[in-house]
């Protein structure tokens, strides 16, 4: 599959919180998207994983070699990170967001990492149209972490686990706004052909409206193709 990036790519450059973690939001990134959501309406989605609240399927071969073309040239501007750095992709998957708010783990009701590694990227791209939600970004309040390497691994978990015994311990369903645990600090609306790009240890959520939860079609559901990048520096 041929993906040709759109001569009108807009990038914009956003810090996020106290901490100022790199967050860029890319509109207009392909020249037809629509051939990436006619192919994801002729794969089988499956369930994957423990933590991602929905199921999945591999995006084309050809996707990660596009992100890279993108990703590259911003990696020392934005994220301090050499542009020759070896590039690996341990996942490149197509998302439905479809489990109901009731079904949910203590650790999905909560905003979450995909990595410790400052160095590791994570990439949403959404293809839907209509009011499925986007990305947001939290800071935990009882530590005022807004991301998670390795030194504050162990402090936060053991903290986070506190406070799932607690009566500010959310009950049920997608985090929204804020809560007694954690505050959003910022947030990328839901865009078709958007890209955002952030670092994998920043605390994030999908935006998930509690009320309206999307179907498990691709046509018409929360597809996105979400990314994790090693960069290896």
């Amino acid at each position: 599959m041929i993906l040709d990036l759109n001569p009108q790519m807009r990038i914009e450059r956003r810090s996020l919180g106290n901490e100022g973690a790199p967050l860029l939001v890319i509109d207009n990134l392909l020249s037809d998207p629509e051939r990436l959501v006619r192919k994801a309406a002729r794969s089988q989605f499956v369930p994957e994983g423990s933590m991602f609240p929905g199921i999945r399927t591999r995006a084309p071969a050809t996707y990660p070699v596009m992100l890279e073309q993108v990703v590259r040239p911003l990696l020392e501007e934005h994220f301090g990170l050499p542009r020759d750095a070896g590039f690996r992709f341990p996942m490149c998957h197509y998302s439905l967001v479809t489990t109901p708010p009731g079904q949910l783990a203590f650790l999905q009701r909560v905003p979450h990492i995909d990595s410790h590694d400052s160095n590791g990227l994570a990439t949403v791209h959404y293809l839907f149209r209509g009011n499925w939600g986007g990305t947001a970004f939290y800071r935990h309040r009882s530590t005022g972490f807004e991301s998670v390497d390795h030194a504050r691994r162990v402090p936060y978990f053991s903290r986070l686990e506190e406070e799932s015994r607690t009566p500010d311990a959310p009950v049920d369903g997608y985090i929204g706004i804020d809560t007694p645990l954690y505050e959003r600090i910022d947030q990328v609306e839901g865009v078709f052909n958007r890209l955002v790009v952030y670092r994998r240890n920043s605390l994030h959520s999908g935006a998930i409206d509690n009320g309206n939860v999307p179907p498990p079609d691709p046509t018409t559901g929360r597809l996105s193709i979400n990314s994790f990048i090693d960069v290896l520096a």
